[in-house]
This record gives structure tokens, C-alpha cells and sequence, in this order.
């Protein structure tokens, strides 16, 4: 069985790990270096980094049995060209999701425009940790005040650095991050807000909120978008039926 995911993510690694082990010759896209850097901790895959070509495209999806989107929760834009490229090649596509969380206490808002304006009509120290994309919609807030943790690349260094966010306010580093590390950023940058996305149990988004709870500071929450999808039990049960049929003798 030839299995084709879309990734990147924790769960895209762990995924295309236990297929393999079940036999499947199993594909990796993922968008960055960044990502096959990671994807890499997993032998015998094959792994394409960057934008596909149209034509490179067709020819991957037309050697598939099934798609598996294990992207980002908010790569909205990734999900969407991977569902069409999936019916115009007449490949299966399922969608993995990743676990909601429960926040307590948090502002909920529906994106990085609208955390800005809520901020904007505050007072004190912001740690943005939604990542370097979504820097642009904070340019309406006074670069001091915004501590930037980032990917350590070069692209999301020259976000910041086109914001004008001071170095000593950048923290590049890869999480996910325990609540200890989140608690002491925190504390030792006087965090007031912090502004986050919901990346779930794998994104480290618990941590967040219970450091966030321990130091006083408020949960700023750009709402993840509403998507329909399997779990991963389901997508390994769904694998494993497609792995049988594939063994069976044609009639």
C-alpha cells in the first residue's frame, strides 16, 4: 500500500512511523527544510520538502492508494490545495485532527488581527507564540512591548526583524515547551498576555495555559478553524482495511 501524507506535524511523525512498521511504503510532504529536519527522525521514509511542481504533482497522487492530511490546525490554505489535488487525481483524502483543547479562562478571538486590536486597548508585555506568519497583524502594537517565540530560521528571524521587534525580545527556539520553561519566560520577561494558537496536547498548548495560570498572565486564543476529520485510531483503523483489500485476490 503506497500512503502519501501531507505533514510536518508530531502527528505526521508518529503516523507515518507506525505505517511503515505495518508495511506501507509510506511518502512525506511537508513545506520546509525545518520539517524534513524533523520528519527525518524517521528512517525508511521518503520525504519531498517544498512546493510541488503541477506536473510532479499529478504523478505522486496518481501512484497513491490513499492521502493522509496530518498538517498544522490552522494550515488552512495546505488542507484546502491538498483536498482539491486529491479529487482531481481521484485519490482518497482523509483529514487527521488533532484533539481540541478545554481553555479556561482564555480570550477567545477569531484571529491574529483581531488579538491585535483587543491588545492594542491594554497595558503591558505580550508574548506572541503563534508564529512568524501571523507577526504582521501585531504591527499595529509598539515593537517593545512584543516578545516573538519563533522557529529558529532564518525566515521567521526576518519577520521579526522586518517588524522591527528588538533582539533581546526574540526567543528563537523548537518547542513544544514543559510548563516550567513557559513558566520562567514568563516571569522573566514580565508577560502580561499571552497570545497563542490551539496546538493541542502536541502543540504544547496545556503547558502553556497552566504556566500562564501559575504567573497571572491572560490567554489570548485565536479559535481554530472548524474542520471535519479522523482521529488518529480512526485513520490507523482506516489503513489497516486498506492494507487487507490490498491483499486480496481479485475476483
Amino acid at each position: 500500500m503506497n500512503v502519501l501524507i501531507f505533514g510536518g506535524t508530531t502527528e505526521s511523525r508518529i503516523l507515518s512511523g507506525i505505517l511503515r512498521d505495518r508495511g506501507a511504503t509510506v511518502t512525506v510532504c511537508v513545506a520546509t527544510d525545518y520539517g524534513r529536519e524533523e520528519q527525518a527522525q524517521e528512517e525508511g521514509i521518503r520525504i519531498l520538502a517544498g512546493k510541488l511542481p503541477k506536473e510532479k504533482k499529478v504523478h505522486l497522487f496518481a501512484q497513491m492508494d490513499l492521502c493522509i492530511d496530518a498538517t498544522h490546525p490552522y494550515a488552512e490554505h495546505i488542507t484546502s490545495s491538498v483536498r482539491e489535488a486529491c479529487i482531481s487525481s481521484g485519490t482518497p483524502y482523509y483529514r487527521l485532527l488533532r484533539e481540541r483543547s478545554q481553555p479556561e479562562d482564555a480570550v477567545l478571538v477569531p484571529d491574529a488581527a483581531a488579538a491585535a486590536k483587543y491588545l492594542s486597548e491594554k497595558e503591558g508585555n505580550i508574548l506572541l507564540t503563534t508564529g512568524g506568519k501571523e507577526l504582521s497583524a501585531f504591527s499595529i502594537l509598539p515593537p517593545r512591548r512584543l516578545y516573538v517565540r519563533i522557529l529558529p530560521t532564518c525566515e521567521a528571524l526576518a519577520e521579526c526583524e522586518k517588524m522591527g521587534i528588538p533582539h533581546r525580545n526574540i526567543i528563537a527556539m523548537q518547542g513544544p515547551f514543559t510548563q516550567e520553561l513557559n513558566q520562567a519566560l514568563l516571569h522573566q520577561f514580565s508577560i502580561c498576555y499571552l497570545v497563542t494558537k490551539d496546538g493541542g496536547t502536541a502543540g504544547g498548548f496545556p503547558e502553556k495555559a497552566a504556566a500562564a495560570k501559575a504567573c497571572g498572565a491572560e490567554v489570548i486564543l485565536l479559535q481554530r478553524p472548524a474542520e471535519r476529520g479522523l482521529s488518529m485510531d480512526e485513520i490507523l483503523s482506516l489503513c489497516d482495511r486498506f492494507q487487507r483489500e490490498a491483499k486480496l485476490p481479485n475476483n
